[in-house]
């Protein structure tokens, strides 16, 4: 059977089920089917239709089906639907219609669909570890919240001290009436900071193997797991035109609804990745911590705090958050040495 041409595909991508619309060059549907999320069951659908453009929605599934239907020679666009409107804003919202409106916007104007660039299937790999340390570390924060909150009902504390340690000093402190409780929590932080030692490990091997993660480093504040969670995240420089795009990308940036004479002020659109995200908020924290070493970011920021005003600080945070940012892609891109103090050596010429 011969293989129809230059079709639009919108796929609306399910974890069990996908709906599939195809048109044709005009606009009318060619076929709508309800399929199976597996190779065999979304290959059927495009069997019958060569050089076609297909469109999906960034998600769970969406890396491995772009990588599905590139390898049978289709054209992949995956769609950001939080920059589309008429996807996540409509009033009658189904799969079906998803599927027909992505297959029309990709036929009409593909930067309609504000197409995002998935990383590469190493990268995706390595970030996998980052985040199962991110959710064990997680894991571990909430039951040493929990064994707190039980000891402080029956009047007792466990002394101030890092996580690591936190398990090894509660069981001092448990009365041997509460340790049946308790016991299996407490044995599962030591089982965690286990775990978190071994992911520990591999970061900093990742990191070690990862000559920009080394030279992101450099920066005070940044350590081997956000150096890391950048490069991976990123994947490739050179998407951005521009150094300063990139604080966007992460959300860091105030939304914006202007419409007219009306422009208010917005808290940042937390529109890119959440894991990154929070590491750079971190690393800022340390930065105008009372750890952190002199740099042009620390004294820009403590500037801010000064401003004084409602939340100061938690503004600042952010804003310092931003623009470390834009300095380690900048860095990345250019490779030059960072000099914590270079523009106050400027001003001070």
């Amino acid at each position: 059977m011969k293989k129809r041409n230059a079709v639009f595909v919108g796929c609306d991508l399910g974890d069990k089920f996908s709906e599939i619309c195809v048109l044709d060059q005009v606009g009318a549907v060619l076929a709508r089917e309800r399929v199976r999320t597996t190779n065999s069951g979304l290959t059927k659908v495009v069997a019958h239709y060569a050089s076609s453009v297909v469109v999906i929605e960034v998600g769970v599934h969406s890396r491995w089906v772009e990588e599905l239907f590139r390898s049978l020679g289709h054209r992949v666009v995956v769609a950001n639907p939080r920059q589309v409107r008429l996807i996540w804003k409509r009033r009658l919202k189904t799969d079906r219609s998803d599927a027909m409106l992505l297959a029309r916007l990709g036929r009409v104007d593909l930067t309609l669909l504000a197409p995002v660039q998935q990383r590469g299937r190493d990268a995706q790999l390595d970030l996998v570890a980052l985040r199962s340390r991110d959710i064990l570390v997680r894991s571990r924060t909430r039951l040493i919240n929990h064994v707190r909150g039980v000891l402080k009902q029956f009047g007792l504390r466990v002394r101030t001290c890092g996580s690591s340690a936190f398990a090894k000093h509660a069981n001092e402190v448990v009365p041997i009436d509460l340790m049946p409780a308790l016991e299996p929590a407490l044995r599962s932080l030591h089982e965690l900071d286990e775990q978190i030692t071994v992911h520990d490990r591999q970061i900093d091997e990742l990191a070690a193997a990862s000559p920009t993660a080394q030279h992101l480093m450099q920066v005070t504040g940044v350590g081997a797991l956000t150096a890391l969670a950048f490069c991976l995240t990123i994947d490739d420089p050179h998407r951005f035109k521009r150094s300063r795009l990139v604080g966007a990308f992460l959300g860091l940036t105030p939304a914006k609804d202007q419409s007219g004479e009306s422009d208010p002020e917005k808290h940042i659109s937390k529109a890119g990745n959440p894991f990154l995200r929070r590491l750079l908020v971190q690393s800022a924290q340390h930065i105008l911590g009372p750890c952190g070493r002199e740099s042009d970011l620390r004294t820009w920021g403590k500037k801010l705090v000064a401003r004084g005003g409602q939340a100061a600080t938690k503004r600042a945070i952010v804003a310092v958050a931003r623009k470390l940012a834009v300095l380690l892609h900048r860095l990345w891109v250019t490779g030059e040495a960072y000099d914590p103090q270079h523009y106050s050596r400027c001003l001070a010429a």
